[in-house]
């Protein structure tokens, strides 16, 4: 064999050398890296699991706030309106007001009636005192009637006076005697005027107290007349008032919404309630103002879920029932965030609550 043979010979047997070694090292990598890369996952996923329980965050959240629907509890025509549709206003501020011209006048007759009330316990203290005045004349009047009787029945026997002057002077007593109750039952209707007190002033009586409830109504009426915003913030759907309205009692007029009194309604799944408590930290963002961020601080927890109020709740006890994952109302209170960004009833927000829980590894066994 040549020289040459033999170097290409020798060249090919380390060729397969190195090859055989290079096959021996893949079998034994493969294996290595295919456990080492199901125990990584398996790793991250338990320290997934680990860490992942602290926070409880859901998209089902919106921005709300106090509102209310604008009424009064008097009817009336719309006499004025104060303020524009979207008007900022303060609480206190009128809004609108029915037309006066009536509550004024129902006003001066209840003043008129107080008055008439007072005029009347006065006449009635007055024809008492002289009730009592006739009464006691009259009954002067009976006394002498009695004596003049007595007289004439001492000396009718022996003629001194004649049986018609007799029967005279006793029917004479018997009229005065009943006129005397008739006054003295005059004075009674008199005093029962009075609440059987003829020294009792006008405003302890039942007809003064009566007058003075409807003046109050009347003027209560006149003050509803105006409505004033209950609290400070944003009227809406104003054009849907219009003066010469006739507006019923309790019909809405408009709406109002609170700036103030603003938060934050969220319904987690109820598997997520499991940590979730009143003063837990919560961050917020806002679907309007990307890149911005809210805190807040979970104020309430609903007693109930929100399909309890709806209109066609689950019947649990059919056949056909469906287990649904319920939600539970929480109420977030917002603390602070970016200033100058307001916040509107019904924007759609995103919540993360900080339950402050760790799972242990406990909790698998």
């Amino acid at each position: 064999m040549s020289q040459r043979n033999a170097l290409v010979l020798e060249q090919v047997q380390q060729r397969a050398a190195t090859k055989a070694a290079s096959g021996r090292g893949k079998s034994l990598l493969r294996p290595l890296l295919m456990g080492g890369g199901v125990l990584l996952v398996a790793l991250a996923s338990l320290l997934f699991w680990l860490f992942g329980g602290r926070y409880i965050s859901t998209d089902d959240s919106y921005v709300d706030a106090a509102k209310m629907s604008l009424s009064t509890d008097v009817t009336g025509l719309v006499g004025q309106i104060y303020v524009q549709d979207n008007q900022h206003v303060i609480a206190g501020q009128p809004l609108f007001a029915l037309g006066q011209g009536s509550f004024a006048i129902a006003v001066n007759s209840a003043r008129a009636q107080l008055d008439q009330a007072v005029q009347d316990i006065n006449a009635a203290k007055r024809g008492y005192q002289m009730a009592q005045a006739g009464i006691a004349a009259q009954q002067a009047l009976v006394k002498k009637d009695q004596a003049d009787l007595a007289r004439y029945a001492a000396v009718l026997g022996n003629g001194g006076a004649t049986r018609a002057q007799y029967d005279d002077t006793r029917f004479t007593l018997q009229g005065d005697q009943a006129k005397l109750v008739q006054l003295q039952a005059e004075a009674g209707q008199q005093l029962v005027k009075l609440n059987g007190n003829p020294n009792i002033a006008p405003k302890d009586t039942p007809e003064y107290m009566n007058a003075l409830a409807n003046l109050n109504q009347a003027l209560l009426n006149q003050q509803h007349s105006v409505v004033r915003a209950p609290f400070s913030g944003t009227v809406t759907d104003v054009e849907q008032l219009q003066p010469g309205m006739m507006l019923p009692a309790g019909t809405a007029a408009f709406g109002i919404v609170s700036d103030s009194d603003v938060y934050i309604t969220a319904q987690p799944k109820e598997d997520q309630m499991t940590w979730v408590r009143p003063g837990q930290s919560v961050a917020i963002s806002v679907d309007s103002y990307p890149g911005q961020q809210w805190k807040g601080v979970v104020e309430s927890i609903a007693p109930v879920s929100g399909s309890q109020f709806s209109v066609l709740p689950a019947q649990n006890a059919s056949g056909n029932w469906v287990k649904v994952v319920q939600r539970i109302p929480v109420r977030i209170k917002i603390l602070s965030g970016p200033k100058g960004l307001k916040l509107r009833a019904g924007m759609s927000t995103e919540v993360s609550i900080d339950t402050h829980h760790h799972r242990h590894l406990s909790d698998l066994f």
